[in-house]
Parts: structure tokens; sequence; C-alpha cells
């Protein structure tokens, strides 16, 4: 017998919020109370996210404290800067998991730095794979009614490198990262630079100069896993597909590392984890393999020539990095068996 988790979605006619909808509608325990937004208050569903046809029909309720009151489970999927204030009122045995990023950094100079604005505070971190000094952040998130969902970006790199600075096989203080990125992770928002028109045939790099707001959160991560002065080159690039990331991380090889240590540390790292998967050597990681799937694929390599190591990571930017991973530290915090309502298998071609 299931039991019924009622959950609210916030921003429910964007990528994030009909990404939300879509994968927690394969959750069997999980019923949709209120569906809000702002601008599209009071449009169906379906004038926004077609391909939802069994919630097509739903009228979009404006997004209030009242509305999302009364459910289980919350989610928001809200612009940066703009669950702080709602999420202050929600009820306090009420589950809210915020894919903003409002709650993600620790440090109130950081948030300043890259967003601006007060600091709304910080919650658990919903990736239950990230490596802490006492163990899996997993075993942190049992019980939590506030949880904050990683970033997409930060994602990828994180799962693609943190296994050597947790075995020491590298050096992060000289991290170099290059991301191809798909328009959805830019948003739904009009404008010029994200026309079919100007991205078709073309790749175009974006916030160049470590002005990322993924930065930061990358940098948190990997002090998470040891990384006692953790220094990062990031450089995201645009490029002609609707989802997904390629994320090749590099780092210098650290003293008395080789190959064989840096494959173990990181065979050994998700030799356990249901949703990553270090494929066999000599096969790379393609973004069309995680397509609508929690998966994260990831291959490392050492190149010998230049010293360091090459780690690569693909995923799903709104699934793994986004709405997967709310569900499934949905999961982990109800106590639910972690993998329930997600699966590993893209789509295909």
């Amino acid at each position: 017998m299931h039991m019924v988790i009622r959950v609210a979605v916030a921003g429910a006619s964007g990528y994030v919020g009909g990404e939300v909808l879509r994968v927690f509608s394969a959750h069997p325990d999980v019923e949709f109370g209120a569906l809000t937004a702002h601008a599209s208050a009071g449009d169906t569903i379906g004038a926004h996210q077609p391909h939802l046809v069994p919630l097509a029909s739903r009228v979009i309720e404006p997004t209030t404290v009242e509305a999302l009151s009364g459910h289980d489970v919350v989610v928001l999927a809200l612009p940066h800067g703009a669950s702080g204030a709602i999420a202050a009122q929600l009820p306090a045995d009420v589950l809210v998991l915020d894919c903003g990023a409002d709650y993600r950094l620790a440090s109130a100079d950081a948030w300043a730095e890259y967003y601006g604005g007060e600091h709304a505070g910080t919650w658990p971190y919903g990736m239950p794979e990230l490596v802490t000094p006492n163990g899996l952040q997993r075993s942190l998130l049992p019980g939590s009614k506030r949880i904050a969902v990683p970033g997409c970006n930060v994602t990828a790199v994180t799962l693609a490198l943190q296994p050597g600075i947790a075995a020491g096989v590298i050096d992060a203080s000289d991290v170099v990262a290059t991301l191809a990125v798909g328009y959805s992770g830019a948003g739904k928002k009009l404008a010029a630079n994200l026309l079919a028109a100007e991205g078709l045939g073309s790749a175009v790099p974006y916030a160049v100069g470590g002005t990322h707001r993924h930065v930061p959160e990358i940098l948190q991560n990997f002090a998470s896993a040891g990384a006692p002065n953790p220094r990062i080159s990031f450089t995201p690039v645009l490029v002609p597909m609707s989802r997904g990331i390629l994320a090749s991380v590099t780092a210098p090889l650290a003293p008395g590392a080789d190959a064989d240590s840096v494959r173990a540390a990181w065979i050994d790292a998700y030799a356990d984890e249901p949703f990553v998967r270090v494929l066999p050597e000599g096969s790379w990681p393609a973004t069309a393999s995680t397509v609508g799937a929690n998966t994260a694929l990831v291959q490392v390599t050492v190149d010998a020539k230049a010293g360091r190591v090459v780690a690569v990571c693909a995923i799903d930017n709104l699934v793994k990095g986004t709405a997967g991973a709310a569900l499934q530290s949905m999961n982990v915090a109800l106590g639910l068996p972690e993998t329930m309502g997600l699966t590993m298998m893209g789509l295909a071609p």
C-alpha cells in the first residue's frame, strides 16, 4: 500500500517547473496539488507544457503562500532570489525543495558577490553523492524539511572530479572546466541570443572569466570533498542542443599518483551509486545517452604528457541537473527508496 505525497509546484510554466511535473509524475506516491506561477497564472498547464498531456487541463494558480500551504512537499522552481521570501513563510513541517540558488551557498559574502542582495540562508544540500568530511551527503538528508537542489553545471563538474579530490590523486588548486551546455540551461526567458536563428550552427561561451554564478558552489563542493585550497577556471559554452551538459574537467596529477590509482579512485567512489556510472575504459560519455534520465555518465583518464587528470561527465541538465535531483532528494528525506520514480534509461535515438 502506497503513501500519498501531496506535491505543490511553484513556477510550473518554466523549463524546470515542467520537468519537475514530468519527473515527479512517474513517482507512484506523488499526487499534485497546487501548480502555480506568476505571469502565466490563469492559463492552463497545456498552454505552456503541451507535452504534459495528463496535466494539460490543470489551471495555473498565482504563486502565493496560501496556495502552496497544505501540501506534504513544495517544489520551488523559481528564478534565483525569488524563493527566500516564500520559503520563509511556509510551515516548518512541509518539505520544501528549492531548485533555485537561494539556499545553496554557505557563504553570505559569496552570495553577495555572485547574486547580490540579502543571503537567505543555507539548507541541507540535495546531492546525495557529494563527499563530505563525515561521509556522503545522503546521510544528512533523512528527515530534512528544507533542501537546496544543486545547480546543474555544479552537478556535472562535482561528479566529474570529486573522487580524485577525496582520494588525493589530483591537485584541486588548479582545476580547469569547460562545459558544453544545452540552451534549456539558460531558462525559458525571451532573449535575442537564445533565439534559434542565433543558436543553431553556433557555439558561444558565456559568463567567462570566473563570473558564472555556479563557481562558488563548485568550490564549496570541492572543499567538502577535501580540497584545502580549491581553485577553478570555469567556462560554459552554449551549444545547439535543447538539453544536456558535457563537462570536461582537468586537474594536475598529484605526486605519486598514476593511471591505475586514478581509475581506482573513480571506480571505488561510484561503485554503489545508483545514478552515477563510470564507463568502461575507452568509452566516453555522450549527452544523448542521458536525455530524460537521472543518470550521470563519467569517464576519467590521465594525460601523461600534460601531467593532468581528465574527467568527463554527461548529464541531462533538467533531470539529474535539477528535477531528478529534487525527486532523488525527496525520496531520501522521506525515507523512501532513493531510486523510486526515477530512471537511468535515456531516450535513443
